[in-house]
């Protein structure tokens, strides 16, 4: 029979990492509505940066594929890899918090192998964490959360998990630089810190581990970007509700 240490080891597919409480996050409350994400902070509504994003993408490789493959099977694969990328993000989570965890599914196995090829390869160089699914905002501006807030190699970085079917291209990728860029300024501005490097770490199902890092002249490249993409995303919102405005009458008459 197993020991309770013994229990407690299969449960905790690794040690945990040393907490600095250097930031004092807040709890925003997450609200999803028709597909579109926003977070309530401290009574203000503020836009996801996926949301953002979404919105101002270039969705024709989405169409050609979804074409390609057909609705239903791209469905199939979308909630597949979306229930297989929360699982392994779950145990990524607790394996930070030194916190027990399983899943006996088979999608939880898949994607406890997976996270275990990520804090192999990935988090080793992970000295201390000040954060993990910390909720981040721009105030006035947007909002989001990023998977780990943390000491890499002596450099304060935020890390992004993410799961892909098949080794991404550096092409393919745009909107994960954007994702981690917004939050690398959401975090200077309200903590007054200087984040230094963004990593995403990826890794597919037969256990491809990609590492994508950027840092510097890099970074602040990739937050004008994002900026950019945020102007677009509030001309769409502003031209939305002009469309949807009710007509006053009075405006008719004047020419409107």
């Amino acid at each position: 029979m197993m020991s309770d240490k013994d229990i407690q080891e299969f449960h905790n597919i690794g040690k945990a990492i040393k907490l600095n409480n250097k930031f004092k996050y807040i709890s925003g409350t997450q609200i999803t509505d028709q597909g579109s994400r926003t977070y309530d902070i401290n009574g203000s509504r503020l836009p996801s940066v996926t949301t953002i994003l979404s919105a101002t993408k270039n969705q024709q490789f989405l169409k050609d594929w979804k074409a390609k493959v057909g609705e239903t099977e791209a469905e199939r694969i979308k909630n597949l890899s979306s229930k297989r990328g929360t699982a392994m993000h779950k145990f990524l989570e607790h394996y930070v918090q030194g916190t027990g965890y399983d899943d006996l599914t088979g999608l939880g196995q898949e994607a406890k192998a997976m996270a275990q090829k990520i804090i192999d390869e990935g988090l080793l160089p992970v000295e201390e964490y000040y954060g993990s699914e910390v909720t981040l905002y721009y105030p006035g501006l947007y909002a989001g959360s990023t998977d780990l807030v943390c000491n890499h190699n002596g450099m304060d970085t935020i890390i992004d998990f993410k799961q892909a079917n098949r080794p991404k291209k550096l092409e393919w990728i745009d909107d994960y630089f954007l994702q981690i860029a917004a939050y690398c300024m959401a975090h200077d501005q309200v903590y007054q810190s200087q984040i230094k490097q963004g990593i995403i770490m990826v890794c597919t199902p037969d256990l491809y581990y990609q590492e994508f890092k950027f840092q510097d002249a890099e970074l602040r490249s990739w937050k004008h970007k994002f900026l950019k993409r945020l102007d677009m995303y509030h001309e769409q919102q502003f031209s939305e509700k002009k469309i949807n405005k009710p007509m006053n009458p009075e405006d008719f008459f004047n020419g409107a």
